[in-house]
């Protein structure tokens, strides 16, 4: 069936005009013609700021890591390039003008000397870089780095055990995507700055306040000289740091507007140059100036540190509402003014790439996959709800101009206005992924049970895929483990060991299981599996908290923490005296497992249509010459259908884990909640994974997040809620986000009726207090369509996970990923 034969969504026919030539943009020309400019590019890399920072490490050797890092962020501050680009409103970079992605030495330099090589010729998210830039990498970065970062540390201190499932002891540059540490890929989880502290302070008087402490300090306590006196000589540092950054862009901006013949764009620079010059040192006065403060702050923490999902942008709509209302009340700005600021905004967000050195962490987020989220909506800190005029304005923007970046996240509540709902399904219907649901009806009362006040959990942003962060109580920035469950169940089959590792084993011998008689005996050695690796990934973890202080500092960010501030601490400290230190484990394949432990159940021990023995012999096999097999077992009941058979194996699978963690996580001294957020980790952990007995093949990707198994989930995306809600055990707080991706067709939400057939799903959603929600809204010929034509699909989006993409540059597998997700028509 062609094309023109189905109901195509927004996007879709924005897809078909650009090929024919009748698409037009929106009124805001600007930022459509700077999103050409680089649209469709390899990204290069943009050496710099691995440069001044080796460069200012190389002096500063014993001094306080802390006070080290602050000094290296002046140098970078005051020698890197600074770019205003063409038609811009906005300055500041954290590269070189185009597409770019920076490199972190002090977290990847073991792996910097194989990048040449492999960078622009991997499949997953290449990157390019200079030849030149490459030789001085090799002569001058990486020879400094080689056995001081983080990785090699790590490596060397994971006793045996742990080491055997997570890398390959013989080669400990390969991740084994069983039980997969990701601390080493980023020097912090994902995170939000107090942005409206910089818009209501500035830096000025942030640094003033440092000033005046370590001037009443009495350095005869050793405290106050050896842990005070760094940390607030960091806070001056850091704080001037950012400062100067700016006031070089002011420079630059009042060169360009010298030398400008165009009238208004000069006149436009002359304002650049202005602003630039008082933001951030001083609190902003208007719109235009909150803006640029939230920009330079935002693109400096890019320059700080390697943060996982980098920094996300908070409650825009709450923190910078005030200066637009204002403004629109004084004429300054308008709505359509407005918009093309944030635009600018995006696309300067769009050419930053979020670059992965490490072979797993370029697995991990494929796509230059990217969660600078906005979040909207949600409540205040009283509990009213707390949608305006500019929370329209960002759904607006992303249905007016439609690119991947920000990564909209709309909060949602049980009061929430029935126009937000009607927009945010709007918006949906675009296609393109946009925005992603969070529910504060789970999380509110998930990090009140967790120490937070109401006040705090209220006012809480979105961060990353699916995570949220409270900005001034949260503290833990330490990255977590992801536990391929599927490997578990294989190892069940194969007493400890997995077909890919031969005869190694790697975990503990749970039994011969052609000796299980019964279900119980099965089901037990598939537990023991699953808490065998828990314990490593509690390891694991345990051993990750302990070394990261030792290597990270982000004197920025603990700048910008209210908590940091009162006990002198960096931000990456093991402990922070008034915060909350929230991490968590991520289950990789709960549905994929689910499945075939529910067919194991039924056609094994109930029906005994097969035998333990002649199951794995298929399954070794793959399948071959036994389709009749396969399909017996796909008709067995399966998650995502609202089915107690399969929900009841979910849920306790879920309770395991939670078991686990309440009883351990104390141990560690962080609370580490169950969550299902596999990025795009289910790819890579599939491909080490033989077949399954849900009739997966061998190196199949596994189920993402909380979603059903590809194809499995038939009774609709009620019933697939119903699966979620289903297999939540409700009697822990050590819950987290689960992962839902919803893959809609779009004749069936077409329209008016369409729009409300979302809004009911909404209500359903957040009534049945699930955490996440994304969608999908595509149909699968355009997607075929696309891997087939790649270059008539360049402006193609899908939604990933907890992120929008750029179909074509998805890897085949994952592309086959989403093509293969169930499509529902309500």
């Amino acid at each position: 069936m062609g094309l023109s034969a189905v109901v195509l969504s927004p996007q879709e026919q924005r897809v078909t005009e650009e090929l024919t030539g009748k698409y037009k943009a929106c009124e805001r020309p600007r930022p459509y013609n700077i999103f050409n400019s680089f649209k469709g590019e390899r990204p290069q890399i943009d050496i710099e700021r691995a440069k001044y920072f080796t460069e200012s490490f190389k002096t500063t050797e014993g001094q306080p890591l802390i006070l080290r890092w602050a000094k290296a962020l002046q140098h970078i501050a005051e020698n890197i390039t600074v770019y205003i680009d063409d038609q811009q409103l906005l300055a500041g970079r954290a590269g070189c003008q185009g597409r770019y992605g920076v490199i972190y030495p002090e977290l990847d330099g073991c792996f910097l000397e194989q990048m040449a090589d492999e960078l622009p010729n991997r499949i997953e998210s290449p990157f390019y870089i200079a030849d030149e830039d490459m030789a001085y990498i090799k002569q001058e970065i990486a020879p400094y780095w080689k056995g001081k970062t983080f990785y090699e540390d790590l490596a060397t201190s994971l006793p045996e055990d742990v080491l055997r499932v997570t890398y390959d002891p013989v080669n400990v540059s390969k991740s084994r995507f069983i039980v997969n540490e990701t601390a080493t890929m980023r020097s912090a989880l994902q995170w939000v700055h107090d942005f409206e502290k910089v818009l209501k302070k500035g830096f000025k008087a942030i640094k003033q306040e440092a000033q005046s402490q370590l001037e009443a300090l009495d350095l005869f306590d050793p405290k106050d000289a050896l842990e005070k006196a760094p940390f607030l000589a960091a806070v001056i540092l850091v704080s001037e740091a950012i400062v100067v950054w700016a006031k070089r862009h002011a420079r630059l901006a009042a060169e360009l507007a010298a030398n400008e013949i165009d009238v208004n764009r000069k006149r436009e620079l002359e304002e650049i140059a202005r602003i630039c010059d008082w933001v951030p040192e001083n609190p902003a006065r208007t719109f235009y100036e909150a803006a640029q403060a939230q920009w330079f702050t935002q693109m400096f923490s890019r320059l700080e540190q390697k943060t996982g999902a980098t920094i996300s942008n908070g409650r825009m709509d709450q923190y910078l509402y005030p200066f637009y209302k204002a403004d629109l009340q004084a004429g300054r700005v308008d709505q359509e003014k407005a918009k093309e600021l944030l635009e600018c905004m995006w696309v300067g967000m769009a050419q930053y790439i979020d670059l992965y050195v490490s072979p797993a962490g370029a697995c991990f987020n494929e796509a230059y996959a990217h969660w600078e989220a906005v979040t909207i909506g949600g409540q205040d800190e009283n509990g009213e709800d707390a949608t305006n005029e500019l929370t329209y304005l960002f759904l607006e923007s992303k249905r007016e101009f439609p690119i991947n970046y920000p990564d909209l996240a709309a909060r949602v509540h049980a009061r929430s206005p029935e126009r937000y709902l009607y927009e945010i399904a709007e918006t949906i219907k675009e296609g393109s992924g946009f925005p992603k649901l969070i529910n504060d009806e789970e999380v509110i009362p998930l990090l009140v049970a967790k120490g937070a006040s109401f006040k705090e959990a209220n006012t809480y942003a979105v961060s990353g895929c699916t995570e949220v962060r409270m900005p001034n109580r949260d503290t833990y920035t330490s990255p977590c483990a992801y536990v391929n469950i599927a490997a578990a169940l294989e190892m069940v089959l194969y007493n400890g060991r997995m077909k890919i590792y031969h005869d190694e084993l790697l975990t503990i011998e749970t039994g011969n299981p052609r000796s299980f008689a019964t279900w119980e005996e099965f089901w037990q050695a598939y537990i023991g599996q699953q808490t065998y690796l828990l314990k490593q990934a509690f390891k694991q973890q345990y051993i990750a908290n302990n070394l990261r202080e030792k290597h990270f500092a982000a004197p920025l960010g603990s700048v910008l923490h209210e908590q940091c501030l009162k006990d002198y601490k960096d931000l990456h400290s093991a402990s922070i005296a008034g915060g909350i230190d929230l991490g968590y484990f991520d289950i990789i394949g709960y549905a994929t497992v689910v499945d075939s432990l529910a067919a194991i159940k039924k056609f094994v021990y109930e029906e005994k249509q097969i035998t333990i023995d002649e199951l794995i012999v298929v399954l070794a096999n793959d399948f071959q010459g036994q389709e009749a097999v396969r399909q017996l077992l796909l008709n067995a009941p399966r998650y995502g259908n609202n089915d107690p058979y399969a929900d009841s194996i979910a849920k306790n699978i879920d309770l395991a884990a939670l078991q686990f963690t309440h009883k351990y996580s104390k141990t560690i001294g962080v609370s580490l909640d169950v969550r299902y957020v596999p990025v795009t980790s289910h790819v890579p952990f599939g491909k080490v994974v033989g077949a399954t007995a849900n009739g997966r093949k061998a190196g199949a990707a596994l189920s993402d997040g909380s979603s059903a198994s590809h194809g499995a989930d038939v009774k609709g995306p009620t019933a697939v809620l119903m699966s979620n809600a289903n297999s939540k055990n409700l009697g822990f707080q050590e819950r987290a986000s689960r992962l839902l991706n919803i893959k809609l067709s779009p004749s069936c939400v077409q329209g008016e009726a369409g729009t409300r057939k979302i809004t009911s799903l909404i209500r359903s959603w957040c009534d049945l207090k699930l955490w996440h929600l994304q969608f999908n809204i595509i149909n699968k010929e355009t997607l075929l369509a696309a891997q087939k034509e790649p270059d008539k699909y360049r402006n193609l989006l899908v939604r990933v996970a907890g992120y929008s993409a750029y179909f074509i540059d998805l890897s085949p597998d994952l592309q086959n990923d989403v093509i293969a997700r169930t499509e529902h028509s309500l």
